[in-house]
């Protein structure tokens, strides 16, 4: 058939917009592990790291996040797990 007309894009095919990371906005050159209000809000209730495409952080960041809240957890400014 001549002139078929084109079927818009579905709703599935398109991805939300990414969250800026936090870090990036800042300007942070270090993300440090005495910042325990800071690193609570990357941690989930139960006390596991929040996931990065959900935190919003860029990859670099998010690396050096984990590194942080692992330290505060070993020096122990933040729990292993929630009670």
């Amino acid at each position: 058939m001549p002139g078929k007309a084109k079927r818009p894009a579905k709703a599935k095919d398109r991805r939300p917009k990414r969250k800026p990371c936090s870090f990036c906005i800042e300007k942070a050159v270090d993300v440090s592990y005495r910042d325990v209000n800071r690193l609570r809000k990357y941690v989930s209730e139960r006390g596991k790291i929040v996931p990065r495409r959900i935190s919003g952080n860029c990859a670099k960041h998010q690396r050096m996040l984990t590194l942080a809240v692992k330290r505060a957890r070993t020096i122990a400014f933040l729990p292993f797990v929630s009670e």
